[in-house]
């Protein structure tokens, strides 16, 4: 993979910094439940299929008393698409050359009353330059307060850079996560953006502050609920729903597809697989 150039090299410093604070607060949340689980690392290398080294990146995975299964994923990979991939990825057409960096994490929870919740940011290079991502929630027993803050604090990001940001972003996660054999939506929403270029340096911060905006609600949910009394039927509901999370990662996440197009760690695409489900 070639040297990495300033932009390459400061989105990549951005997201390993995000995916530390992050997993340095789910490990505290733990740690306030009497657990001791913390992350495990691995760190996985990427050929490319042209021999060269394709970069790589490090698979982080936590499984503990309140995060059932949380997986923070960072990764800095390049080289060339193969075949017809290449035709599908914005700017690839004519040159399939590629460079893509970015975080990605799924939680499972324990309590079926505390949400699921997915996020990812990434930059991507082809003979175009652009920033993708977002975030959103899937609670298998909605509750109204933490839809409304979910949205809150990811319109308030959007909305200090531009105000047309959260309508437009807010409806393409309703239409992006949707599940069409079920007819049903993966979640409560939030945002999802992609092909965001122009102003680097513009996109680049709202690219930050969507990560900032995670950090700060996602917590909080949490430790709202975590502690909460369930029943077996609310576990129930809870496997139910992960299975239905499951099919649409398998069948029409993007990302998936993308990390498996290009040769990525398979357990690290993966991650965002509940550890339990149930198809009734």
């Amino acid at each position: 993979m070639q040297a990495l150039d300033p932009q390459q090299h400061a989105a990549r410093i951005w997201f390993e910094s995000l995916r530390d604070q992050i997993c340095a607060e789910f490990e505290a949340i733990e740690a306030e439940a009497g657990s001791d689980a913390t992350f495990d690392y691995l760190t996985w290398d990427r050929t490319d299929p042209s021999g060269e080294p394709g970069g790589g990146g490090v698979r982080g995975v936590m499984k503990g008393k309140v995060f059932e299964k949380v997986g923070v994923n960072v990764s800095t990979v390049g080289g060339a698409f193969e075949g017809d991939f290449a035709k599908t990825i914005h700017g690839a057409d004519t040159d399939p050359s590629f460079f893509a960096t970015g975080i990605s994490l799924v939680a499972h929870m324990a309590n079926p009353h505390a949400p699921a919740v997915h996020m990812n940011t990434r930059f991507l290079v082809t003979t175009k330059r652009w920033f993708g991502g977002g975030a959103d929630l899937n609670p298998p027993i909605p509750v109204e307060e933490d839809t409304a803050e979910f949205h809150a604090v990811l319109k308030a990001a959007c909305e200090a850079h531009d105000p047309g940001h959260y309508p437009r972003f807010k409806q393409w996660a309703d239409d992006y996560f949707y599940i069409p054999h079920r007819k049903v939506h993966r979640g409560v929403g939030g945002i999802f953006y992609d092909h965001l270029e122009g102003d680097w340096d513009a996109d680049f911060a709202f690219t930050q502050d969507v990560g900032r905006a995670f950090l700060d609600v996602f917590p909080r949910i949490v430790r709202r609920r975590m502690g909460l009394p369930f029943t077996d039927a609310d576990k129930a509901q809870q496997l139910e729903w992960r299975g239905r999370y499951a099919e649409f990662n398998l069948i029409y996440d993007r990302g998936t597809l993308f990390g498996l197009k290009t040769g990525g760690n398979v357990d690290a695409i993966l991650m965002s697989l509940p550890p339990m489900a149930s198809w009734g």
